[in-house]
């Protein structure tokens, strides 16, 4: 597919890498044409310099072509009016912007416009590793309704079949880090020693399912 991508600071070289690497064809825009140097030597992709959220500058990377757009200059204004442009002027079926400011990116996604917001996304981050158990959502819908939330788990649940501990919650598993990784749980999972537990829970449930799986199992399961 073909990538255009608005800003050519760390993150937007090296998407642009990344994406190249897996076979598609990128354009870049930056305004600052010496920003071009931070890509690789052997970039074969195209490099506009100009303003992202000008039309004829994005005709020239492409963008009337192009299956997505990906807007990550350092501005918030010109990244979400570049991205709303795309998605809306030209019809890119797959748009994602970087913001800064955790607030907007809230208004944007509700828009339908997927954001990644760096400072609050790196702060939390930071903070789970720091303080484990004090941040236990880590992911939560556009429209605010769904959310994966890490739920204790008692040590009575160890030997026990996932579904036990599901059906005792309501709700079913996002997923299972076991040894330092994420995998899918099927229906003949068993809990192990050690395994965090990734919840999909609705804000009206949380703290029931919280209870739930921090609780030991009763006799019935």
């Amino acid at each position: 597919m073909h990538v255009v991508i608005m800003g050519c600071g760390r993150v937007g070289s090296t998407l642009a890498h990344s994406l190249e690497t897996l076979g598609h064809s990128v354009a870049v825009i930056d305004q600052d044409g010496d920003a071009f140097r931070r890509l690789p030597a052997d970039f074969s992709g195209v490099t506009v310099t100009g303003v992202g959220f000008d039309r004829e500058v994005l005709i020239q990377a492409g963008i009337e072509h192009a299956d997505a757009f990906a807007a990550v200059s350092s501005g918030d204004n010109s990244n979400i009016i570049s991205a709303r442009l795309a998605r809306e002027t030209f019809n890119v079926g797959k748009v994602v912007a970087r913001i800064y400011d955790a607030g907007r990116a809230e208004v944007y996604e509700r828009l339908g416009i997927p954001t990644v917001a760096t400072v609050r996304w790196t702060a939390l981050r930071m903070v789970r590793h720091l303080v484990p158990d004090a941040l236990p959502e880590v992911w939560r819908d556009p429209t605010s309704v769904v959310s994966i939330t890490e739920v204790p788990l008692n040590p009575g649940w160890i030997g026990q079949p996932l579904k036990a501990v599901e059906d005792a919650c309501g709700t079913r598993t996002a997923y299972l880090m076991r040894f330092g990784l994420g995998i899918l749980p099927t229906g003949s999972t068993v809990l192990q020693d050690g395994d965090q537990l990734f919840m999909l829970v609705t804000d009206d449930i949380v703290d029931a399912v919280r209870h739930a799986t921090g609780a030991a199992p009763t006799p019935a399961h």
